[in-house]
């Protein structure tokens, strides 16, 4: 028979998982209670969500889903959930680690949009930056574009009103 407290932690795995397309594995062991918390509240504010829990548990419930994770799954574990903004919480990963000697939470693998991806490809995200400061950025350089755009057609405009008035 299976542990009680083990099946309710299963069950709450499972239904944090659903509907997430975006996750990765850390290993947080060594940070102390104040960094946990204070890992916990950053990855909050990007819109993720940290879980540690039993290896086992989090295979079992991983691998329902369909994603094996079992290479990663080794030594202290973590899953941490994003969301909304995968970029912010790798970049909240990255920066957490950044903050102490030992490179703490260490990223052991992930999966990203719906895609298993490696260490690397997540220390690129995280280097990208906030899913708003993109949008930002996307904006700017289409706005841009748009500007140059109308000011040709306004230039456009005055040479043909221009051969009007000549002809």
């Amino acid at each position: 028979m299976a542990n009680e407290k083990n099946l309710q932690d299963l069950s709450g795995l499972k239904s944090s998982l659903s509907g997430i397309d975006t996750f990765y594995v850390v290993d947080y062991q060594g940070l102390n209670a104040g960094q946990l918390s204070k890992l916990r509240k950053d990855i909050r504010e990007k819109g993720g969500q940290l879980i540690v829990a039993k290896n086992t548990l989090i295979n079992i419930a991983l691998q329902e889903g369909g994603r094996d994770f079992t290479d990663a799954l080794k030594g202290p574990s973590a899953i941490v959930l994003a969301h909304t903004d995968p970029a912010g919480v790798a970049k909240a990963l990255s920066d957490a680690a950044k903050g102490n000697d030992r490179g703490i939470p260490a990223v052991k693998g992930g999966f990203v949009e719906g895609k298993k991806v490696d260490v690397r490809v997540v220390e690129r995200l995280a280097s990208l930056g906030s899913k708003q400061s993109l949008q930002g950025e996307l904006v700017g350089v289409l706005s841009a574009h748009l500007s140059n755009f109308v000011g040709i057609l306004e230039a456009y405009r005055e040479k043909l009103e221009g051969e009007g008035q000549s002809a």
